[in-house]
């Protein structure tokens, strides 16, 4: 692990910063970004670089200037992200093309500009973190589940293009863990008289009071170090609580109705 060089985006807290501030404890050099560093003029963890991942120029600079200054970079943890609630139907259609073009298309741009590096040098590890919502339509949740879903699928695709560039990529999905995601989360308005009204406001409810009891990211943190050390690691790595990983088992064992009525039942829908 020593001075392995990590870029980690979204890195000025929650989850990145978590990852961030264990690897650099464990002798890597770590870069993390923030569309403006200059935010967080009090942050000490580790170099924060300037990146928006829905910018391509933006990203190619970032990288460039991770590589300038070490000469190489071994892993990317794509771990910016952003939250949306509402029902489909009434979710304003730019806000669902803003989460995909950060949850998904800014992955991809990321992929895309440290893969020429990690070929060059022989090998490199590429960390997509998604969420165990991907797995699963989540009423309420959907488009949030369909950009980390997305991202999973696309983790499972490009991990057997670059295997034989030495490059490793492979998924770490979260359950619920307590950071300011919820903070930055679009949420669809309640609409009074809408038909979602009252089920959609219960859900917002349920899902704050998981974010309420939610672990703490050092466990994801955690999963990140043993991957980067593991010379074959699994595509799919979830990490939370053992219900919320459960019920990915359960989804693979139970019939299609059985396993929507048990969310159903979670949400009291």
């Amino acid at each position: 692990m020593e001075n392995k060089v990590v870029l980690i985006t979204g890195g000025s807290s929650g989850i990145g910063k978590s990852i961030g501030t264990f690897l650099t404890t464990k002798g890597c050099k770590v870069y993390g970004t923030a569309r403006n560093p200059d935010n967080y003029p009090d942050f000490d963890a580790f170099e924060l670089v300037r990146l928006d991942v829905k910018d391509v120029e933006s990203v190619q600079s970032a990288v460039a200037e991770v590589i300038s200054k070490e000469g190489r970079l071994d892993v990317l943890i794509n771990n910016a992200g952003v939250g949306i609630t509402g029902p489909i139907e009434e979710t304003p259609h730019e806000e669902i093309l803003n989460v995909f073009d950060t949850n998904f298309h800014g992955p991809i741009h990321m992929m895309k500009a440290v893969l020429p590096q990690m070929r060059k040098q022989g090998g490199g590890t590429i960390i997509n973190i998604t969420s165990i919502a991907g797995y699963m339509g989540l009423p309420y949740r959907g488009f949030y589940s369909a950009t980390k879903g997305a991202l999973g699928l696309i983790t499972e695709a490009l991990r057997m293009e670059v295997k034989d560039f030495g490059v490793t990529v492979t998924n770490v999905a979260p359950g619920d863990f307590a950071t300011n995601i919820a903070a930055g989360r679009y949420h669809a308005p309640v609409l009074e008289g809408s038909t979602y009204e009252e089920k959609y406001a219960q859900t917002l409810n349920a899902i704050n009071e998981d974010v309420d009891s939610a672990g703490d990211p050092i466990q994801v943190a955690h999963e990140v170090y043993k991957i980067i050390n593991r010379k074959k690691p699994r595509v799919h790595h979830p990490v939370g609580a053992f219900m919320q990983k459960f019920s990915l088992k359960l989804k693979n064992i139970l019939p299609d109705k059985v396993y929507e009525k048990l969310l159903l039942n979670h949400y009291k829908l």
